[in-house]
């Protein structure tokens, strides 16, 4: 069987915690799970749903599959940048989804992968082979890709350790008048609304950093450099700053005089050590066009920009 195993980084109740950590686990998801005695904290199995967890408490999780997964390898054409025997680093277009899920099994970059690759990382399972991070289906970029679970366990170690460089450049709404700014906001599950993030009290610690590029009477184009890596997470800190990526009906606005379907995010650059050279490796991607367009959408509806 399957399991995920990670440390806790902020105390709570076992239900909330590991739902936060696994995203793709609802909290009644992971309570049948608690239920079933797949859940082990400190490597004692614990069935109370409300049982505190602590700070540094290393928590197991095991898999309760309901039918075998069959990921098959298609014959997907993927943009490489680069590729050794231990990784590769590959730009994920606009509308690509990363992994297999419920319905979505076909089609996505690991369906790609797979075909590519007979060597991918297995930390992830059946699901998730050779994926280290991931980028939403409409944000376009640089991903970063593990060949053996060696690679893979460098690679999450250096992301936990916040020191892999991942820079993004985004349009949003409204005119940020600082040049730069931090935004330190814990990110968990709506509760509100399970299939959405949220800056909420119990969420894991996330730091987004961003600066501006450009201004505009009503928008703004930024560059963001993530310091931790949850989902969505900068559409969510934009959000609650107020100023929502252009594009995003999920976290933004829906009417807007500029209209484009997806958030206006893409993964520009990626910096990290080589888990076997140890080498520092940096890669960086141009400005998609529809950037370009966008932007000069903007400066025709509003007379040119304000600078930087």
């Amino acid at each position: 069987m399957d399991k995920y195993i990670f440390e806790v980084e902020v105390p709570g109740r076992m239900d909330a915690v590991i739902s936060n950590e696994i995203e793709d686990y609802s909290r009644s998801h992971v309570q049948k799970l608690i239920e079933e005695g797949l859940v082990k904290i400190n490597g004692h199995v614990v069935t109370l749903k409300k049982h505190k967890v602590s700070e540094g408490d290393r928590i197991e999780v095991g898999v309760l599959e309901v039918e075998p997964l069959n990921v098959v390898a298609e014959d997907i054409p993927i943009d490489i940048i680069y590729e050794d025997d231990a990784l590769m680093v590959v730009y994920k277009p606009v509308g690509m989804v990363v992994h297999p899920a419920p319905g979505n099994y076909t089609g996505t970059l690991v369906n790609a992968l797979m075909y590519h690759s007979e060597k991918l990382s297995e930390i992830n399972g059946v699901k998730r082979p050779g994926i280290v991070h991931r980028i939403d289906k409409d944000t376009s970029g640089l991903l970063l890709i593990a060949k053996t679970d060696f690679s893979h366990q460098h690679l999450a170690a250096q992301l936990k350790a916040h020191t892999i460089d991942r820079h993004y450049i985004a349009i949003v709404h409204g005119c940020i008048q600082e040049p730069s700014g931090t935004i330190d906001a814990p990110i968990g599950r709506n509760p509100k609304d399970r299939l959405k993030m949220a800056v909420v009290k119990d969420g894991k610690p996330a730091v987004t950093h961003f600066d501006v590029i450009k201004r505009y009477k009503n928008y703004t184009y930024i560059s963001c450099q993530l310091e931790t890596g949850r989902t969505h997470q900068i559409r969510v800190h934009m959000s609650y700053i107020h100023h929502p990526l252009l594009g995003d009906t999920t976290y933004g606005l829906k009417n807007t005089k500029i209209k484009h379907e997806g958030q206006l995010l893409h993964a520009k650059s990626l910096g990290f050590v080589h888990p076997v050279t140890e080498e520092k490796m940096y890669f960086d991607s141009d400005v998609p066009e529809i950037f370009e367009i966008i932007l000069k959408k903007i400066e025709g509806v509003e007379g040119g920009s304000y600078g930087v």
